[in-house]
């Protein structure tokens, strides 16, 4: 019989034009494809079946998260050069006598059976999409994974969002630096002074609301629907020093109530809204604040043609995540009465963000797979190298909106020029 590895080759070619964009290598031993090209092992004819049980982009997910197939060195470089050798060369649609010659291969290779078991991770919610309950689960699902996760991860402040990387060639430039800068760089855009209120809707582990107060003496309302980010922030504020001004809440954001804030943030936290409840996200907003109060909004967006964060994401990290282009979310905090002044691409920055944590993932894997398991950390693994490459390659952005409510007159109270936003100790 012919080795495994040349029938998996003729099998792929009936998808794929050209070579292969991949170096084979097979449960028995063999190998096929271009020397030079990224290695992938498949372990067992498993991770043909979940392929032809789901052909899509969570079958080949699932085949990595359980092990049944794997990638050599670094993930997010293999998925790079092999997605580009796809996209130059073009797939193919196989017709009746090609499927059928397919089929057969498959069925050789043993991939013939039962569905294969799902593995552990998924999300299990229920009801009608962005009901408070729903959401409440949808975050639990991500947030609530463990504090303790979560700050092998991150860096110290625990901002779980975009930094900003004023100096990414500096090599004593961290991401707890880029990550203080971006903080600042919104405290700034805010406006923020003594004893203004800000409202920080999405709050995360405190890492905005705690620097606001403590770098600019801003009264803080913190609001989260995740009771494990809850407890730590309320935790976090004492012990920074800063419990007489941050309060935090336990609140969906349809029941923020308060009004008259000099200044709201909503970091990488829109995104969870969903797109018919978008508007009325924008209304509550808008009424949160005072007249010519400003609004911070970091959010990602994402093509026309694809509105969420796709299969993979949907099922294992964020559930019910909605995006849009950076241009109809402007268009609808304006149709909500807001005037929208600044938009700034952190596209870039994002692809260094996310590789940093990459970066911490592998380095500290043993104290990861500990903690969560092997199953989670492959995720988080395929999750972290796709979410880089999907910011690079300009499939994916992130961008800072910020807006302000105006005066019943018109009168904004923005500065002229937003010179003194980019300036911080002598630094650029």
């Amino acid at each position: 019989m012919r080795p495994a590895a040349e029938r998996l080759a003729d099998l792929l070619g009936h998808f794929v034009r050209g070579p292969l964009p991949v170096r084979l290598h097979a449960w028995d031993g063999s190998a096929a494809g271009p020397a030079d090209a990224p290695r992938v092992s498949l372990r067992s004819p498993t991770a043909l079946r979940r392929l032809l049980w789901q052909p899509n982009e969570l079958g080949l997910a699932e085949a990595y998260i359980t092990g049944d197939l794997d990638v050599e060195g670094d993930l997010a470089q293999a998925l790079s050069r092999a997605g580009r050798v796809v996209r130059d060369q073009g797939l193919v649609r196989p017709g009746p006598v090609s499927a059928a010659a397919a089929g057969a291969l498959a069925v050789g290779l043993g991939a013939a059976g039962p569905p294969p078991g799902k593995p552990d991770g998924r999300a299990r919610l229920s009801g009608r999409p962005h009901t408070a309950a729903r959401d409440r689960a949808a975050i639990s699902h991500h947030y609530d994974l463990s504090n303790t996760f979560y700050a092998l991860l991150l860096d110290e402040s625990m901002a779980y969002s975009c930094g900003y990387w004023t100096r990414p060639d500096d090599p004593s430039y961290t991401l707890a630096d880029a990550q203080r800068d971006k903080l600042e760089l919104i405290c700034r855009k805010l406006g923020l002074r003594a004893g203004d209120r800000l409202l920080d809707v999405g709050c995360g582990w405190g890492s905005l609301a705690v620097h606001a107060a403590r770098e600019h003496k801003a009264r803080v309302t913190a609001v989260t629907l995740s009771p494990a980010q809850r407890d730590f922030v309320t935790d976090l504020r004492v012990r920074e020093g800063v419990a007489d001004l941050v309060d935090v809440e336990l609140r969906h954001w349809r029941h923020i109530d308060a009004a008259g804030f000099d200044a709201v943030s909503a970091v990488e936290m829109g995104e969870h809204v969903g797109g018919a409840e978008y508007p009325r996200f924008a209304e509550k907003l808008h009424g949160a604040l005072r007249p010519g109060g400003r609004l911070l909004v970091q959010q990602m967006s994402r093509g026309a043609n694809a509105p969420g964060g796709g299969r993979f994401i949907e099922t294992y990290i964020a559930p019910d995540m909605h995006m849009r282009p950076v241009g109809r979310t402007v268009d609808l905090l304006e149709s909500a009465g807001l005037e929208v002044r600044d938009v700034e691409s952190l596209r870039e920055h994002y692809t260094t963000t996310i590789d940093a944590w990459r970066d911490r993932l592998e380095a500290r894997w043993p104290e990861f797979e500990a903690l969560v398991g092997a199953t989670a950390c492959r995720v988080w693994r395929l999750y972290l190298a796709g979410a880089s490459l999907a910011f690079a390659e300009r499939r994916m952005g992130v961008d800072q909106i910020l807006a302000v409510r105006p005066t019943r007159e018109g009168e904004s109270a923005m500065p002229p020029t937003p010179a003194s936003w980019y300036v911080t100790e002598g630094r650029s």
